[in-house]
């Protein structure tokens, strides 16, 4: 058998991948990348502003198992992801509550980690397209060559934005391993509707405030209008959490119905909603725009209808739109205090390729970069083992624990 090419081989180039490569040692890992550049998902999220993480942070943002992110989350959380960007000179901001963001623009996060991951060997332009194990090698095919490893990290991401080169190679990475694959589907993503909802598209450009209920998850903010149906935070948010079903919109949170009835403003300027809204509403629900204070008790209650609004979503925009993928590999098969395969030594499984979804807000980055250290922390872990010829002496796992610490800092 001949030598090994590479000791680490990372498949993928995004975020979680770029952490990697940023904390593990020098000429260490190998990342292969099918895009011409790094991290193209990260130029462009969160409005080309990039949330970072959010100061909320624990396994209720998620969907997922709620023991297997604890255990991720607690090693590298929110507030160790912030020193470690502002130790390498990046503040994020704090902008729409407890959401940070880069200051100016994505590209000064993709340039601290490009520059913080050059240390390792890149190979761009390149597909992989699949991976192997020849006796205690990894062998990663390419549609270039065939190289061979020590350890692979499959860091390759979900299905979300296809046109930015994503493909579902982790999971078949995982399949071929003998993985899970926990059914996939679009999230953080728009909803089309049905033909008794066409009017939402009229209303194309119009944004209101609501809130979500679906299932027993509640997802407050922003509802876009939009060509295709309904988009916004709002929206994006709660897709995670639908699958099939009606789900609830209340259009009027925290409306006070009272102060309707002692007004003489038309109900479409008191309504809070756009006035445009409310009009076509109005006219779904027959009901004439009148003042407050001539609406009758029966009109009252149709009204009302628009704190607890319920329709089925015909589907989503898929995911060309989608800012993540729902599902992925079943993490009762991963090792929350390592990200090594348990069914495969030797192999990892960071980021969003796992069955581990956040919502909006800076979650799904978070994950990303936890998954990343925790993955991290184990490889460097079982490198000194190695070079310690076995040695299990209390010595060597003081002087470990000092060096997470330090890292984590």
């Amino acid at each position: 058998m001949r030598p090994m090419d590479y000791k680490i081989i990372i498949v993928g180039g995004g975020a979680s991948a770029l952490m990697l490569a940023s904390l593990l040692p020098k000429s260490t890992a190998t990342v292969i990348e099918h895009n011409p550049g790094v991290g193209a998902k990260i130029k462009i999220s969160g409005g080309g502003k990039c949330n970072i993480t959010n100061r909320k942070m624990d396994a209720s943002f998620y969907l997922g198992d709620d023991v297997f992110i604890s255990r991720v989350l607690e090693v590298f959380d929110e507030k160790r992801v912030l020193r470690w960007l502002e130790k390498r000179g990046l503040e994020p901001v704090l902008r729409k509550g407890n959401q940070y963001f880069c200051p100016h623009s994505a590209d000064e996060l993709l340039n601290l980690l490009r520059k913080e991951s050059r240390k390792q060997k890149f190979l761009l332009n390149e597909q992989v397209l699949d991976v192997r194990k020849r006796g205690e090698q990894f062998v990663v095919r390419t549609n270039r060559r065939s190289l061979s490893c020590e350890r692979v990290i499959v860091a390759s991401g979900g299905l979300s934005f296809p046109r930015l080169g994503a493909s579902g190679i982790g999971y078949e990475i995982a399949e071929y391993f003998g993985h899970t694959i926990e059914r996939t589907a679009p999230a953080l993503v728009g909803f089309t509707v049905q033909k008794e909802q066409f009017f939402f598209k009229e209303l194309s450009g119009s944004s209101t405030d609501v809130v979500f209920t679906v299932g027993d998850q509640r997802c407050a903010g922003s509802l876009l209008f939009a060509h295709k149906g309904i988009s916004g935070p709002a929206v994006l948010d709660a897709s995670l959490y639908w699958k099939k079903g009606k789900i609830v919109i209340d259009f009027l949170p925290g409306f006070d119905w009272k102060s309707l009835q002692k007004s003489k403003k038309q109900l479409s300027s008191l309504l809070p909603m756009p006035k445009r809204v409310t009009k076509a509403f109005l006219l779904q629900l027959n009901i004439e725009d009148q003042v407050g204070c001539a609406v009758s008790s029966e009109a009252m209650k149709v009204l009302q209808v628009l704190n607890h609004y319920a329709f089925a979503p015909a589907g989503t925009f898929g995911y060309a739109k989608a800012e993540v993928t729902r599902g992925g590999v079943a993490t009762e098969e991963v090792d929350a205090l390592t990200m090594e395969s348990k069914k495969q030594k030797g192999l990892f499984f960071i980021g969003e390729v796992l069955d581990v979804t956040g919502r909006l807000g800076g979650y799904n980055f978070q994950w990303a970069f936890s998954s990343a250290y925790v993955c991290a922390l184990e490889i460097k872990k079982q490198g000194r083992r190695s070079e310690n010829k076995g040695f299990t002496g209390s010595g060597g796992s003081i002087a470990f624990e000092r060096m997470c610490r330090h890292e984590g800092q």
